[in-house]
């Protein structure tokens, strides 16, 4: 007997992998979490029955959410990721010698603890000594910070269910006021190719554009996700994202990536203009 993993992208569209066997399955008290191993994709998680990461191409999410802002800011020692419990954008900060510290706020324990045991490529370096883990609520965690991170990192699932809380003009004012003069957000900006999906993105980026003095969107191809185009918003108090993108000093550091280069962080933000009509609509 075939096994098949199908995530409704729409009503008329379906997206799905062939699976080899199921490897976990829980029920926390949030959401149901699932791991499976395929033959194409290798092992991937769904959370309440959606994709939120593979083996495969998880690597161009983690690099394009992390080394994007990492290559403009200056001097990063502070970073919060709300979300993320995976463990992808951790493993991609720990990489950068001037990250001193690392918060990870991630609102269901049971997340993390199956994604150390069955997705140590993603969740391996949640062990580093740098990264402190706090089981929280990402909207109440940021409300009491202020002035105190270089870099937020919004690696939130999508906008229903425990990421809700994440997309509110609400969360993105305490993000700006928890941030250093100098700091920046990232969050995932959902994708603009199906309308229910296009209108969550344009929800997103108008409370991001009320919030942030600088907000630019930008794009990955990432497969497994529904359309395949994904986009990422960076939002900062003082740094643009392509003027003040040093490609000579992030490449000094010497660090090897499957996806991410000095020419994909300025041509991701040359956005097709279907996308730059809805996000201007916005704006």
């Amino acid at each position: 007997m075939e096994l098949w993993f199908t995530e409704e992208h729409t009503d008329n569209v379906t997206f799905s992998i062939k699976v080899d066997r199921q490897i976990y399955s829980g029920q926390s008290e949030f959401q149901r979490i699932d791991i499976f191993d395929s033959l194409e994709f290798g092992r991937f998680l769904t959370l309440d029955g959606y994709m939120m990461l593979t083996e495969k191409d998880e690597f161009i999410y983690h690099e394009m959410i992390v080394h994007v802002p990492m290559a403009v800011l200056p001097e990063v020692k502070k970073v919060l990721v709300i979300g993320g419990g995976d463990g992808g954008a951790v493993r991609e900060l720990v990489r950068y010698p001037n990250v001193e510290q690392i918060d990870l706020v991630e609102i269901d324990r049971q997340v993390i603890e199956a994604c150390k045991t069955y997705l140590p490529q993603t969740a391996g370096k949640l062990d580093d000594p740098r990264v402190a883990i706090h089981y929280a609520d990402g909207l109440k965690f940021v409300r009491s910070k202020k002035d105190e991170y270089d870099l937020i990192i919004v690696d939130s699932t999508d906008p229903f269910g425990p990421g809700e809380g994440l997309f509110t003009k609400e969360f993105y004012g305490n993000c700006y006021k928890a941030l250093t003069e100098n700091g920046a957000m990232v969050n995932q900006h959902e994708s603009p190719f199906y309308p229910k999906d296009a209108v969550a993105m344009q929800r997103a980026h108008k409370r991001i554009i009320d919030s942030f003095p600088i907000s630019r969107v930008y794009q990955a191809h990432i497969p497994t996700y529904p359309s395949g185009h994904w986009l990422f918003g960076f939002a900062s108090k003082k740094y643009h994202p392509i003027e003040n993108y040093d490609a000579a000093a992030w490449k000094a550091l010497g660090l090897k990536t499957k996806y991410y280069n000095d020419k994909i962080h300025v041509g991701a933000f040359a956005l097709p203009n279907y996308v730059k009509e809805l996000l201007e609509e916005m704006e």
